[in-house]
């Protein structure tokens, strides 16, 4: 039996635009998809994609936060998605280091809560980042146990809600971070008040959903991944509704504000990453290190892993509680 090409298999044409069948299609291990028609960033399809300004700011802090001189971001809006903003690669390889051990070391440390306090996997006082590195046996049992970790305002999976008793502090950086990109486009009023670290695994995927679960769905959501390559999917607001596939590589921020804030939208597939911009770097402020022995650990979690960091603000404008 002559053996068919792992590409020639496609669903139907009409399947294919609704948000539901995309996922599955690209979910897919045998037959793999044909990535052709992913809106690939790199070389631009300006037929689906145009290309915006910012605002001006003023800041001066890009360097500290590791981004890279505002006139050199490349920033665009989907067309068939509008609101839907993405920002390719923004950050320095010293930028893309430090938020890489930002989130795998820091960010998973207590008082921030994690997907393992359900399992008692870690003893009092220990975190994640201790426990798999103090020696190999721990490494190989916990590394790839980690799924998220919440601050701010944490959010419950179980009731989708959020509660005023259930909130530890925000990251300044991660605050000064986002709050920055937001003025930069526009968004004067953000306040980054909850985020979720995803750590996706090289077959991990993220079911469609929606984030509705904030009092204030009008102020955007902050997206930016590091580490493996993804396909993001996005879609409308409801799973009947057709949906873009868009690269995202390591650094690429994407913001979904106005109508695309509570669109469907999940990562059907993680990718290895083609390039590795976390490799190499001249650091262009000797004050500002990485300890060599973190990022040799680090470096080599971020190796099989994709990490998602998502900020978004609960509250509206001049509120100060949520009840």
């Amino acid at each position: 039996m002559a053996i068919k090409s792992e590409y020639k298999w496609r669903p139907p044409r009409f399947k294919l635009k609704m948000f539901k069948d995309s996922f599955k299609y690209y979910k897919s291990r045998n037959p793999p998809p044909d990535l052709k028609n992913i809106i690939d960033f790199n070389h631009p399809n300006l037929s689906k994609v145009r290309k915006i300004s910012t605002v001006e700011n003023k800041v001066h802090n890009w360097e500290k936060l590791g981004l890279k001189p505002l006139n050199k971001w490349n920033i665009y809006e989907l067309i068939t998605v509008p609101g839907l903003i993405y920002i390719e690669n923004p950050f320095t390889e010293f930028g893309q280091q430090n938020w890489i051990l930002k989130c795998v070391k820091d960010f998973s440390r207590k008082p921030n809560k994690l997907n393992l306090d359900a399992h008692s996997l870690l003893h009092d006082n220990e975190s994640w980042w201790e426990a798999c590195f103090k020696e190999p046996k721990s490494e190989q049992k916990l590394l790839t146990k980690l799924r998220w970790a919440t601050q701010g305002y944490h959010h419950n999976w179980d009731t989708k809600h959020y509660s005023e008793d259930s909130k530890t502090e925000m990251s300044k950086d991660l605050c000064d971070l986002t709050e920055l990109l937001a003025t930069t486009l526009g968004f004067s009023e953000f306040k980054a008040e909850a985020a979720i670290v995803n750590y996706y695994r090289m077959n991990s995927t993220l079911a469609g959903h929606t984030d509705h679960s904030e009092i204030n769905v009008e102020a955007p959501l902050f997206s930016i991944s590091f580490g493996q390559s993804a396909i993001f999917l996005i879609g409308g607001r409801s799973q009947q509704d057709p949906a873009e596939a868009l690269f995202l590589r390591s650094g690429d921020i994407v913001v979904m504000s106005k109508s695309s804030r509570l669109s469907y939208h999940g990562v059907p597939k993680i990718l290895r990453a083609e390039i590795q911009p976390w490799e190499y770097y001249e650091n262009p402020n000797p004050d500002s290190r990485i300890n060599e022995e973190d990022w040799c650990k680090a470096k080599s979690y971020i190796s099989e892993a994709r990490i998602n960091l998502n900020v978004r603000q609960v509250l509206k404008s001049g509120q100060s509680k949520l009840y």
